[in-house]
C-alpha cells in the first residue's frame, strides 16, 4: 500500500479528498496522513512526530502563493528582497532533516502559481522588492534545489492544467478560505498519481503511430508526395509541430513504431522523399505497413520490442481503428485525438502521458538498440536451434562490480525493470551509491554487445553477505528483458556463485516476491538448482558447493 503525506500552509482536507479520490478510481490502495494546517516545520523539525511515526513512501508538500503573498506583504523592503532566498534556505533545511529521517521517502512540491499582483506593473523585473520577482525567483531556486536533491522533485502544476479549468475562485478564497478550486486540486491529484505510479514502475515506454491524417494530412497512396499536408503552412504546420515532439520524445528515449494500413513502400514516401518530414526511418525503431489488423500489428510490434501491452501508447485519427484496438488489446492506452488536427499536440500534452522517474544518456540509444533487436529477431528465425542462434550473435559480456559511472544507469534499471525482477526494489541514485559503498554487499553488474551492436548495461545483481554465518541472500536480481534467453541470467549466477565460493559463503538464500508482471522469474531460482524452504512457495536455499556453471556462450569483455 502507497503512503502518502500531505503537509501545506493552507487548509488540504481537500487536497487529501482528490488524493484518495484519484487512487480508488485506478482500484490502488492508497494511506494518506494529513499534517494539521500549517504545521509544515512543527511536523519536519519534531523527530516525535506523526510524520516520522507514519514513514510515509511520499510526502506532498503543497505551500501556497496567497499565503507567501500575505507574509511577504507584512515585510519591509530591506526583508523582502531576501524573500525568496529565505524561503529556499527554508525548504533545503526541510529536506535535509527528511533526508536524514526518511531516506527512501520522495518530496514532490508543486511551483508557486505566479501571478503579477501589477503593483509595480511590468517594471516588476527591475524591483527585488517587488512580489513578483520574488515568487518567480523561488519558482527558479525549486529547479536549483530538484537538480540538486535526490528524493525532492518540483512539480509543474499549472502549464498544462485545461483552459476551462478555474485554479482559483476569489469568493472562496475569502468566504471558506478555499485557496484553490476543488477542480484544480481534483487536477493535480492526478499529476501526483501519475508522479507516483511511474516511481512505482507504471511508465509509458513507446508510441505506436498511425500515419494518414495523423502524421500527415491526407492519404498518401490517393494523394501522393505533393497532395499531403505537412510543412509551414496551415493545418500542414500543425502536423510538423506534433512531428518535432514526437522527435523530442524518441531522442528523449521513447520508442517510435509505425502501424499502418497501406503498402510498405508507400507509407515509407514522405520518410524518405519530403522535404518537410521531420521524423525520418531512422527515428522508427519497428515499421509495420500492411492489411492486417492493427490490432495484430501492434502484437507483433510488442513481440520485437518484447515490452508489456501496457507501456505502449497507440495514435490513430480513426475512431474505428482506435475501437478496435482498444476491445483487443485493452491494456494499450488509446488517446480519443480531437476532430481537428490542429488541437492534437496540445491534447497530448495535457495527458502527460510520458511522465518519468529518471533520464539517462542510454535513453538516447533506444532507438538503434531496438533497430538492432529486429535484426536479431530476423536472424533467429533463419536459425534452427537455440544454441546456434547464441553462438551466432557473438556476444560480449563486461561484468564488474557497481561502478560509479553507472549508478544513474542501475537505479534507472531499477526504476523500470518489471518483468525479469525477482524482487521489485526500486532505488534512488543515493541508494545505489550507499549500496555500492557498503561491505556488506555483493554487487554485480553486466553490459552486454554483440554482432548487431551494444545492449548497454543490462543487469544487475545485490548480494547481501553475512560472513559471521557464512550465508548470502540474493536482495535483487534485476535483467532487461531485452535480453531475455540471451544466456545473460546464467552468466550472472555463475559469477555470484564463484565471488561467494571466494568468500567462504556456504549457503545462498532466495525470495521471489510476486507481481502483476513478473511471472516470468517466478520460477528462476527452482530452475537453477535452488531448492524450496518448508512450508514456503516463494523462499529459496542452494548449497554454494553444489553449484555447477552453467554453459554459456557468451566471450569475456573484462
Amino acid at each position: 500500500m502507497t503512503r502518502i503525506a500531505i503537509l501545506g500552509n493552507y487548509a488540504t482536507q481537500f487536497l487529501n479528498k482528490s488524493v484518495k479520490k484519484v487512487f480508488k478510481e485506478f482500484g490502488q490502495d492508497v494511506l494518506i496522513y494529513e499534517a494539521d494546517f500549517g504545521t509544515i516545520d512543527f511536523e519536519i523539525l519534531n523527530s516525535d512526530s506523526v510524520l516520522f511515526e507514519f514513514k510515509p513512501d511520499y510526502i506532498i508538500l503543497h505551500e501556497s502563493d496567497l499565503a507567501f503573498k500575505n507574509e511577504f506583504y507584512h515585510l519591509g523592503d530591506n526583508e523582502k528582497q531576501f524573500f525568496f532566498e529565505s524561503k529556499s534556505q527554508n525548504l533545503l533545511n526541510r529536506l535535509n532533516i527528511l533526508q536524514e529521517n526518511l531516506p527512501k521517502c520522495k518530496v514532490f512540491y508543486p511551483m508557486l502559481l505566479s501571478s503579477n499582483d501589477m503593483v509595480f506593473g511590468n517594471y516588476f523585473s527591475k524591483v527585488k522588492t517587488s512580489w513578483f520577482y520574488q515568487v518567480v525567483k523561488y519558482n527558479n531556486a525549486l529547479l536549483d534545489l530538484s537538480n540538486d536533491q535526490a528524493n525532492f522533485l518540483a512539480i509543474d502544476g499549472i502549464s498544462q492544467v485545461p483552459a476551462n479549468l478555474k485554479l482559483r475562485s476569489r469568493s472562496l478564497v475569502y468566504t471558506s478560505d478555499l485557496h484553490f478550486t476543488i477542480d484544480y486540486l481534483n487536477y493535480l491529484a492526478g499529476v501526483f498519481h501519475q508522479i507516483i505510479n511511474v516511481n512505482s514502475g507504471k511508465f509509458k515506454k513507446c508510441v505506436i503511430l498511425d500515419l494518414d491524417n495523423t502524421l500527415w494530412g491526407g492519404i498518401i497512396g490517393d494523394d501522393g508526395l505533393e497532395g499531403i499536408e505537412l510543412g509551414s503552412n496551415g493545418v500542414g504546420k500543425a502536423y510538423s509541430d506534433l512531428q518535432k515532439w514526437f522527435k523530442q520524445l524518441q531522442q528523449r528515449g521513447i520508442i517510435l513504431a509505425v502501424c499502418s494500413k497501406n503498402e510498405e513502400a508507400i507509407a515509407k514516401t514522405p520518410f524518405e522523399r519530403h522535404p518537410n518530414m521531420v521524423l525520418k526511418l531512422d527515428d522508427i525503431s519497428v515499421f509495420v505497413a500492411n492489411w492486417n489488423s492493427k490490432a495484430d500489428n501492434i502484437n507483433y510490434i510488442r513481440e520485437v520490442l518484447n515490452i508489456g501491452l501496457d507501456s505502449m501508447v497507440f495514435i490513430d485519427d480513426n475512431p474505428a481503428e482506435r475501437a478496435i484496438v482498444k476491445e483487443f488489446l485493452p491494456e494499450v492506452f488509446v488517446p480519443d485525438l480531437p476532430n481537428d488536427a490542429s488541437e492534437y499536440l496540445d491534447y497530448l500534452m495535457r495527458l502527460n502521458l510520458f511522465e518519468t522517474a529518471s533520464v539517462s544518456e542510454n535513453d538516447k540509444l533506444r532507438t538503434l538498440q531496438y533497430h538492432q533487436e529486429s535484426k536479431r529477431v530476423e536472424l533467429q528465425k533463419s536459425v534452427t536451434n537455440m544454441t546456434d542462434f547464441l553462438i551466432s550473435l557473438e556476444m560480449k559480456a563486461k561484468v564488474t562490480s557497481f561502478q560509479v559511472e553507472d549508478y544513474e544507469r542501475l537505479s534507472q534499471l531499477s526504476l523500470r525493470s518489471n518483468q525479469f525482477n525477482l524482487r521489485t526494489k526500486r532505488y534512488s541514485l543515493d541508494d545505489i551509491k550507499s549500496i555500492s559503498e557498503s561491505d556488506k554487499y555483493l554487487t554485480v553488474s553486466i553490459s552486454l554487445k554483440d554482432k548487431f551492436g551494444d545492449y548497454g548495461l543490462i543487469s544487475m545483481v545485490i548480494v547481501e553477505i553475512d560472513k559471521q554465518n557464512e550465508v548470502a541472500f540474493i536482495d535483487t536480481w534485476i535483467m532487461s528483458c531485452r535480453v531475455l534467453k540471451r544466456n545473460v541470467e546464467d552468466l550472472a549466477l555463475n559469477h555470484v556463485l564463484y565471488q561467494l565460493k571466494q568468500l567462504g559463503i556456504k549457503n545462498i538464500n532466495g525470495e521471489y516476491i510476486p507481481t502483476e508482471k513478473n511471472r516470468i522469474v517466478a520460477e528462476l531460482l527452482f530452475n537453477f538448482g535452488f531448492e524450496r524452504l518448508e512450508n514456503e512457495s516463494y523462499k529459496f536455499v542452494l548449497e554454494v558447493a553444489s553449484y555447477t556453471n552453467r554453459e554459456i556462450y557468451i566471450e569475456n569483455d573484462n
